[in-house]
């Protein structure tokens, strides 16, 4: 057979596994180098645990003033008057906080200071003198920033300024020592052109200049700025600049190592940092608590705990007019996030992505996908899916434990959707190969329904040729003798044989044989055994009968490589007068019932089977027989026919369906009265006999019955 055979499981699997395990590698190096940040997945899985657990925040050391819609409503439309703004700085210095931010930028003068309000107006030259004589808004502004620890804003620009930059002394410090490392971290500082700050004269009265911009690139904010570069000015964020002017320090310290920062120093306290000089503040949900609004600070009414917290900020909150930003757990006033930030500081709850995150979640992801590798191939799809739900529940859950334990930030979605993705290849290439495997056994299949057809039909053609080969019975002419035969193979050709011919006008030979063995074999050395007895008998058909069986065992012997034996009945029959010489070689002996029903044996004449030993001296015997006398000749697949239950058929049974078959007298001499029967009912009754006792058990040889009855020499 040709063509390709189907793969052991053991290679289907092995080949399955290689392809994972390839892709499994591949997915795990692409976590190890943290390529997951580029995804919009790990920022939401992220988000997804400060949702799932934000921050607690029982206290709070910020207050913030909001200019509300209350305020607004008060006190008319923004932007007010700088003189109310100052008004409002100086209430809350007299509560003595730590530091006051404003996150407001006021790049230009007050355009409702009293000397620009001269232009809008037209008044006479005293009143003109006198408004002239007031003090600006500005000024009132920068007097009560300068009587403050007032800490100003500013937002990065795009281009340069018409303002000067202020800014705190923010020097650089290496854990190593290395400049060119230090260098390094500073490139990877946020980075703005310019920055924009407020009015020279408000920016030299302030105590401190904070940034307040922050990128969210996803439209949700999710760190914040503690150290940037400004024009290649490093500038603080403005939570962290109000926390030095708290302290009262003169400048702060960006730490670096290995070329990324590290964290910041103010004074005493350290702050972790990211990379590119952020923070990522574990937000909390909104507190009331933290609001004051601007209209009851001026009126007078706020409680002096409220204003004495260490930290306040200033800003607008005003739904018309707030800048409001999407943060991971709600949506809240800019001016909010800085007071999260702060809050953050003194709590040191900054979230924090490990530097070996990526290693861990490569490894996590490697564990789980050899796990499944391991297992999926050899289980059924519902366990494996299991299995498969398992490894990922417990990367997420193993995820969710390092935040709430450490606040680290743990990618746990990125490796379990490359996990799922694993086991839906894994599962594809297991349908895929099934598919192909499934396809290779219907090619095989086919390929040998089609080699079974073939020998099929060529065992058939076999059959039908060996049975071809076989005498009928009306070859032979002559009133005096009937003849009838069968045989039965039991595969499609077999091993039995039988023949007769005359031999001259008076003499008929026939002979019935079994080939050890069964199937296509056994029936071509049948079918060279009876060409070569044939050719034996008709060269020499006068000689003595056990010469000419000795001849053919020579002949026989001389081409059986393969071993095989053959068994023969054969005879001689004078239709003249009835005699019979026979000889049996090594064969079942065959029966002969005379015309009266009476069951005789012929066992003379015995020898070993041909081709069991060389140049035996076979010997003939003779028997006469009367009109209406009939010889049965059997195979052994008659006699060791056997049923269900194992038992054979035996040589008693094959006489007593001799002896009891059906009278025919078609041809019976005038003597042979009416017990005499047809040689086509002795084979039949046999045959049906051995049927009826076999009763549907599995054949287990070729069955062949041959009956010859001699008629009488008068029978014309």
């Amino acid at each position: 057979m040709t063509g390709v055979s189907p793969e052991t499981p053991n290679l289907r699997t092995a080949r399955v596994r290689t392809i994972a395990a390839a892709i499994l590698v591949a997915l795990a190096a692409a976590l190890a180098f943290d390529l997951a940040r580029f995804s919009p997945l790990q920022a939401a899985w992220f988000d997804a645990y400060e949702r799932a657990s934000p921050r607690p925040a029982d206290t709070t050391p910020v207050t913030i003033v909001a200019i509300d819609d209350r305020s607004l409503a008060r006190f008319g439309r923004w932007p007010w008057p700088r003189s109310r703004l100052a008004e409002l700085v100086q209430r809350i210095a007299a509560f003595s906080p730590g530091a006051i931010g404003l996150d407001i930028v006021m790049p230009e003068p007050d355009p409702l200071s009293p000397e620009h309000a001269l232009a809008a107006i037209d008044a006479d030259a005293a009143l003109r003198e006198r408004i002239a004589a007031l003090p600006s808004n500005d000024a009132r502004l920068a007097t009560a920033l300068r009587a403050a620890p007032a800490v100003l804003a500013m937002v990065g620009a795009a281009g340069p300024t018409s303002q000067p930059l202020h800014a705190a002394p923010i020097f650089v410090r290496d854990a190593n020592g290395d400049a060119d490392a230090a260098q390094r971290a500073q490139a990877r500082l946020t980075h703005y052109p310019a920055a924009l700050s407020s009015l020279a004269a408000l920016s030299d009265a302030a105590r401190g200049w904070g940034l307040i911009s922050a990128e969210d690139p996803q439209a949700v904010l999710r760190s914040v700025p503690l150290v940037a570069n400004a024009g290649g000015t490093l500038v603080p964020g403005l939570a962290l600049e109000m926390w030095r002017v708290a302290l009262g320090a003169r400048f702060s310290r960006l730490l670096t190592e290995g070329g990324a920062v590290r964290g910041v120093r103010v004074g005493g306290d350290t702050f972790a940092a990211q990379a590119d000089g952020s923070a990522r503040p574990w937000f909390s949900t909104g507190r009331p608590d933290r609001f004051v609004s601007a209209v009851d600070v001026l009126d007078g009414v706020v409680d002096a705990a409220r204003l004495g917290r260490t930290f306040v900020l200033i800003g607008v909150t005003g739904l018309a007019l707030g800048d409001y930003v999407w943060t991971p757990v709600a949506k809240m006033p800019g001016v909010e996030v800085h007071a999260q930030v702060l809050e953050n500081m003194q709590e040191r709850t900054f979230l924090v992505r490990p530097p070996f995150a990526p290693f861990v979640e490569a490894a996590a992801l490697l564990v789980a996908g050899a796990l499944l590798i391991a297992l999926v191939p050899r289980w059924p799809v519902p366990y494996a899916t299991l299995a498969g739900l398992a490894c990922v529940a417990a990367i997420l859950l193993a995820g969710y434990a390092g935040f709430h334990a450490r606040r680290w930030l743990l990618d746990a979605a990125t490796p379990a959707v490359a996990l799922m993705l694993l086991f839906a290849t894994l599962i594809a290439l297991q349908l895929a190969d099934a598919t192909r495997q499934r396809k290779m056994l219907q090619q095989v299949l086919q390929r040998e329904r089609e080699e079974a057809a073939r020998v099929a039909g060529e065992l058939q053609a076999a059959r039908r040729i060996q049975l071809d080969t076989l005498p009928r019975p009306d070859s032979v002419r002559d009133p005096r003798v009937e003849l009838a035969a069968a045989m039965e193979p039991a595969q499609e050709v077999g091993g039995d044989l039988y023949d007769f011919y005359m031999l001259d006008a008076h003499r008929l030979f026939f002979m019935l044989g079994d080939v050890s063995g069964k199937g296509l074999p056994a029936s071509i050395f049948m079918a060279v055994s009876k060409a070569l007895c044939k050719s034996t008998m008709l060269r020499a058909h006068d000689a003595d009968l056990g010469a000419l069986l000795a001849q053919a065992n020579v002949e026989v012997q001389r081409d059986n490589a393969a071993a095989f034996f053959v068994t023969v009945f054969a005879a001689v029959l004078d239709l003249r007068d009835g005699s019979l010489e026979y000889c049996n070689a090594g064969h079942e002996n065959p029966w002969s019932r005379a015309a009266n029903g009476s069951i005789t044996r012929l066992a003379d004449g015995g020898g070993p089977p041909l081709c069991v030993v060389d140049d035996f001296a076979y010997r003939a015997a003779h028997a006469q027989l009367r009109s209406g006398e009939l010889v049965c000749v059997v195979s052994d697949g008659v006699t060791e026919a056997n049923d269900r239950a194992g038992a054979l058929y035996g040589a008693a049974r094959t006489a007593g369906a001799l002896a009891s078959a059906s009278v025919a007298s078609a041809h019976t001499a005038t003597d042979a009265r009416v017990s005499a029967i047809s040689a086509q009912a002795a084979v039949d009754a046999v045959r049906r006999d051995v049927a009826r006792f076999v009763a549907g058990a599995a054949v287990a040889d070729d069955l062949s019955v041959l009956a010859v009855r001699w008629n009488g020499a008068k029978a014309r």
